[in-house]
């Protein structure tokens, strides 16, 4: 344990960059070889938007990543936060309960939040107008997105108390996750289903894409399933039935034009599905 801990101290960002291309490089072949389903579309063309709001996403997070360790190493010099205030653990508890605080604020929190406040639904809405949710939609995000996230996700650096190294090791996981999730695969149903009662699993996750209410309001988790089976926002629906989208952005020209997709938070107001 002392050695992650020292990895995920001094990760250098080469690593994380190569843990993010590396996971997208090998969900993409999986997916390629094992589709969940058949999609009629230009790959490389829908990957090319994708790909630019992952790398807005990665602008926003480097251009903000001092808030993070300045907030970090506070709440550690004044012994403030949840993982301060408990009693001395081993080290793999304290990790533990730290990713499961980090995930229900910085990941459940923020989502649940996005689709019940409108303002910022608007934003949201571009991750879930994608009708073909493959490995590159995972940071499928508006750049007003990455923002909010990110202030949740110092919000909950603060309010957990956790050290940088935790917070690198956390960001590692969910990106890991969003990947593998939203990663167009097929496992075998009787597997999914026993991951979806501790992790975030594929089919689970793609519930939450389904493109009419109730069950775009589901299944809000990113690592952890707990938090959605605690709070009762979990739900299932066979993979047969899913449709990806949302209903009032079906259209080609609304949901696979990167200049129109930027536009949707500010455009005249339409009669959103989940507001």
């Amino acid at each position: 344990m002392n050695e992650i801990i020292t990895y995920f101290s001094t990760i250098p960002s080469s690593h994380r960059s190569l843990i993010l291309v590396g996971g997208i490089t090998l969900f993409w072949l999986i997916e390629n070889a094992f589709p969940l389903f058949k999609f009629n579309y230009k790959k490389w063309q829908h990957a090319g938007i994708n790909f630019f709001l992952t790398l807005t996403t990665i602008i926003v997070n480097f251009s903000l990543a001092f808030i993070l360790l300045k907030t970090s190493d506070w709440t550690i010099a004044n012994n403030f936060g949840v993982l301060q205030w408990l009693p001395q653990m081993p080290l793999w508890l304290y990790a533990l309960v730290g990713l499961l605080l980090l995930d229900l604020i910085g990941a459940y929190l923020v989502h649940l939040i996005e689709h019940k406040v409108k303002f910022l639904w608007r934003f949201h809405l571009i991750h879930h107008t994608d009708t073909w949710v493959d490995t590159t939609s995972g940071n499928r995000h508006h750049p007003g997105e990455s923002v909010i996230r990110f202030v949740f996700t110092t919000l909950g650096i603060l309010i957990v108390g956790c050290p940088m190294w935790l917070v690198f090791m956390y960001q590692t996981l969910s990106v890991i996750s969003t990947q593998f999730t939203h990663a167009n695969i097929s496992l075998p149903k009787k597997l999914d289903v026993f991951l979806s009662y501790f992790l975030v699993s594929p089919n689970m996750h793609k519930v939450h894409h389904h493109y009419i209410l109730p069950y775009t309001d589901s299944n809000y988790g990113n690592i952890f399933s707990v938090w959605d089976r605690i709070f009762g926002t979990f739900m299932y629906l066979p993979k047969e039935e899913i449709i990806y989208g949302i209903d009032t952005y079906m259209e080609p020209e609304n949901n696979n034009q990167l200049k129109n997709l930027l536009k949707i938070p500010f455009q005249k107001h339409r009669s959103f599905k989940n507001n």
